[in-house]
């Protein structure tokens, strides 16, 4: 009897996780469809950033601007991390750091390292590589942007780095994610511009002068650039929870299942046993 009763206790338990997964995988779904929208209503205005540096680029000498040139030779390498700040996310954080293990493994002596979610800054701690800033706790992570970006222009423009790196999880799809290596500094990666968008910005005219522009524009576009990582990697946080959520479930049902099974079947021999016994005290009698 007291391993019946220990089985219906592991069949509760077991119940109750089911209910806890369940409501945080329609949690995570939730968010992660906010998250996907969010990253779709920003690219129209990240095109035309795109488009109007890609124009004003043409109309200036690009190795005279500080962010358009090579960076400084032989200085630090910096990468911006973006991870999480909790874990039920199955595997993703840890194949983004194995990725960036493999991707940087030639440059280790010359890392440092922004983070954008505890993950990563506890990873990097762990890995012995200089932490020179941690954006973590003030959520969302976009709040952080301006920050970051005015943090790494200017140690690019001051030779403290010779180049600026993203590394975080581009979402493919709500099953599939991948991790991701974007320079965003020095900005070398820029399409020429179309005759035809040449044409279109030709028909404005230029206060003070292109240079001036670009000048003002371009930390907006570098904004732009981190900003897009931080809500594809916001979606496949939430997309990577909710299956995890959803594996973890299934698992529980399973396990209820299983359960069942030996707690019925152990019932069965309780109740054949007791039989028996009555049969055998009735016979005794007589």
């Amino acid at each position: 009897m007291a391993n019946i009763k220990q089985i219906r206790r592991r069949i509760k338990s077991a119940e109750n996780i089911s209910q806890i997964t369940r409501a945080m995988e329609m949690v995570a779904a939730s968010k992660m469809k906010k998250a996907q929208t969010t990253a779709v209503n920003s690219k129209p205005y990240a095109d035309k950033i795109n488009q109007a540096v890609r124009i004003l680029a043409h109309k200036v000498i690009r190795s005279r601007h500080p962010l358009l040139g090579l960076g400084t030779s032989g200085a630090d390498l910096l990468i911006i991390l973006i991870s999480t700040n909790k874990g039920l996310a199955g595997g993703l954080n840890t194949n983004l750091f194995r990725f960036l293990i493999k991707e940087v493994k030639k440059e280790e002596s010359r890392l440092q390292f922004v983070s954008v979610g505890k993950k990563g800054k506890q990873f990097v701690v762990r890995w012995h590589k200089k932490l020179l800033a941690d954006f973590s706790e003030s959520l969302p992570f976009t709040l952080n942007i301006p920050a970051i970006i005015k943090l790494v222009t200017d140690g690019f423009i001051s030779g403290q780095f010779s180049e600026v790196i993203l590394v975080y999880n581009n979402f493919v799809s709500a099953l599939v994610s991948e991790p991701v290596k974007k320079t965003i500094l020095p900005i070398t990666n820029l399409e020429e511009a179309t005759q035809e968008e040449l044409k279109v910005f030709g028909e404005f005219e230029l206060e003070p002068n292109a240079a001036e522009i670009l000048n003002g524009l371009l930390p907006h576009y570098l904004e732009n650039q981190l900003r897009g990582a931080i809500l594809e990697a916001e979606a496949c946080e939430h997309s990577s929870r909710m299956i995890a959520m959803k594996n973890a479930t299934d698992a529980a049902y399973d396990l209820i299942d299983d359960l069942t099974l030996v707690f019925n079947k152990a019932r069965q021999a309780s109740i054949t046993y007791e039989i028996a016994d009555m049969v055998t005290a009735r016979l005794s009698i007589k």
